[in-house]
């Protein structure tokens, strides 16, 4: 794939150290991925009879700590999805990224991470649809993910996202993806409906009528939960158009 996909190997799940605890319905686990240049921590929670898990990618300086991100895992998880919030980052890297503010926008790097992570529940939940929730530049690294795992990644949704940043990969995406933007978000707005014509999947995107870059405006943030709900809630349950739209 061309673009700024960057590196195209593909982890060999053998070669990663994996810890975990035990998992029970409706239970949450602490996960450790480590890979040969870094480890990556997650929180993951699936409740009893789930449609799917849901990959949570940041950006932009956040973290699987992101109140904003765990607000919406709990709404995901109270209908029916399992949520998968992680560091795409090591504590060092993130240190460094708050001084330079570089590896945010290392999108090759983070697309990189977030597929051998999806690579990893695969190999855990073989049986289990798989979506991505994307927020700033994570966002990006989901969709060009998206685009290399194609039909193994069932559905995206991006909030206030970047998916200009995924480049060419934008018209491999085949995953159904929602792109939820705040109405008051001008800038992003723009990115982002450029970013809604190279999508060649299912698609669509809605906004959030006054919301800004991190809807902390009253209700906003349910309106962006309830969007995605609703989306992974149809997709991971395999219902997908048959033309895209």
């Amino acid at each position: 794939m061309g673009g700024i996909s960057g590196h195209s190997e593909r982890t060999d799940l053998n070669s990663l150290k994996i810890m975990k605890t035990a998992l029970q319905p409706a239970s949450q686990s602490d996960v450790l991925i480590q890979l040969p240049e870094a480890s990556l921590y997650g929180d993951l929670k699936i409740p009893e009879r789930a449609l799917g898990i849901v990959i949570f990618a940041h950006g932009s300086g956040s973290g699987r700590k992101s109140s904003r991100n765990r607000f919406v895992a709990r709404i995901l998880q109270e209908h029916g999805v399992g949520t998968l919030l992680f560091d795409l980052l090591t504590l060092e890297e993130e240190q460094e990224d708050a001084h330079t503010a570089h590896l945010r926008f290392d999108i090759s790097l983070l697309a990189r991470r977030l597929r051998t992570v999806t690579e990893w529940v695969v190999s855990e939940f073989g049986d289990r649809s798989v979506g991505y929730f994307g927020a700033s530049t994570g966002a990006a690294a989901a969709l060009i993910a998206a685009a290399e795992l194609g039909s193994r990644i069932d559905a995206v949704v991006s909030r206030g996202g970047r998916p200009d940043l995924a480049g060419p990969a934008l018209r491999n995406v085949s995953a159904p993806t929602l792109l939820i933007v705040g109405g008051e978000d001008h800038p992003v707005i723009n990115l982002n409906a450029s970013a809604f014509i190279e999508l060649r999947c299912e698609k669509r995107m809605d906004i959030v009528p006054g919301g800004t870059h991190l809807f902390e405006e009253p209700g906003a943030l349910e309106k962006v939960s309830e969007l995605a709900a609703e989306w992974f809630g149809r997709f991971l349950a395999g219902e997908r158009s048959a033309t895209p739209t």
